[in-house]
């Protein structure tokens, strides 16, 4: 090291300020989607519980999941479920990021009366975003299956989706989540066409699959993947939050299947200020381990 910077570190660290900054403005949260094993298929964890968890294992911020309350959402309504998870979150120091929202039908398809239930199923989710204190709703883009009819549609029921978010102050991003939408090419072509201020993407670094063997198979093999680093590069000038996927990890703790300071290194060069959402999908160790092992990872890097 230079004198000169050898010196500047020297008075910074004099005054307490040396190395603190990429210690305490690592932003980093936990997708509730980590823990949905615990949650859905093993039911030792209550999806209401989800922030005095993501406290105790040292977060502060957390991305809901819609589909986790599915069965809640049989004996309760939405907005008694709301005010629990606001009330432990604030209990527990968790701010609350986003809702990654599934299952509310199909917001690419040419169907009239489809897209317009599919719009108005998530307007419930805009209104529990808006109480959380979340900033966004993530969306899928499901229905057509021709490249230029998808675009067409996907834009046109993301404008009307953020024209009734924008009272609430939230946004409605976009996931590279299968299918087209793992394109990131065409998906970037919905964000320009839609070209609304509350509209954007999530980038997630390992969900660019556009074509599985066994579609209908979560976990079946990718048979068509988009490069995933040029994927990133493609949708985080429309970036509104970061899914940093993890499957397994090698030895020396790095992912085995996603080169992380490749991706890091992409997401800072576009001044990229917001959360980190850890998404542990492993199979091969805990979902809590893979969970600390990301993090772990994510803090090397960043």
């Amino acid at each position: 090291m230079e004198r000169r910077n050898f010196n500047q570190l020297f008075a910074l660290g004099s005054l307490g300020l040396a190395f603190s900054s990429p210690i305490t403005n690592k932003k980093i949260s936990l997708a509730q989607w980590s823990l949905h094993r615990a949650i859905k298929i093993n039911k030792e964890l209550s999806p209401n519980d989800f922030s005095i968890k993501a406290h105790e294992m040292g977060f502060n911020a957390v991305e809901y999941v819609s589909s986790l309350y599915w069965n809640e959402l049989k004996s309760r309504s939405i907005r008694n479920i709301t005010k629990e998870l606001l009330s432990k979150s604030k209990d527990n120091n968790i701010k609350n990021l986003l809702i990654m929202v599934d299952g509310e039908g199909d917001l690419a398809t040419k169907n009239n009366l489809k897209r317009e239930k599919a719009i108005e199923n998530h307007i419930k989710w805009i209104e529990m975003a808006h109480e959380l204190g979340c900033h966004s709703i993530r969306v899928n883009l499901n229905g057509e299956k021709q490249k230029e009819s998808w675009i067409e549609y996907s834009s046109k029921s993301l404008s009307k989706l953020c024209s009734i978010a924008k009272k609430d102050k939230v946004n409605i991003i976009v996931e590279n989540h299968g299918g087209l939408s793992s394109n990131a090419k065409l998906l970037a072509n919905v964000m320009k066409d839609v070209n609304l201020e509350n509209c954007g993407t999530l980038p997630d670094f390992g969900n660019f699959c556009i074509e599985k063997k066994d579609p209908k198979n979560y976990f079946s093999k990718c048979i068509n993947e988009y490069d995933k680093y040029l994927g990133m590069e493609e949708l985080m000038p429309y970036a509104k939050a970061v899914s940093a996927k993890s499957f397994d990890f090698k030895k020396n703790g790095e992912e085995s299947t996603i080169d992380f300071k490749r991706i890091i290194d992409i997401v800072s060069s576009f001044g990229y200020e917001g959360y980190y959402g850890i998404e542990y999908e492993g199979l091969n160790i805990s979902e809590e381990k893979g969970i600390l092992q990301t993090k772990k990872l994510l803090e090397r890097h960043l």
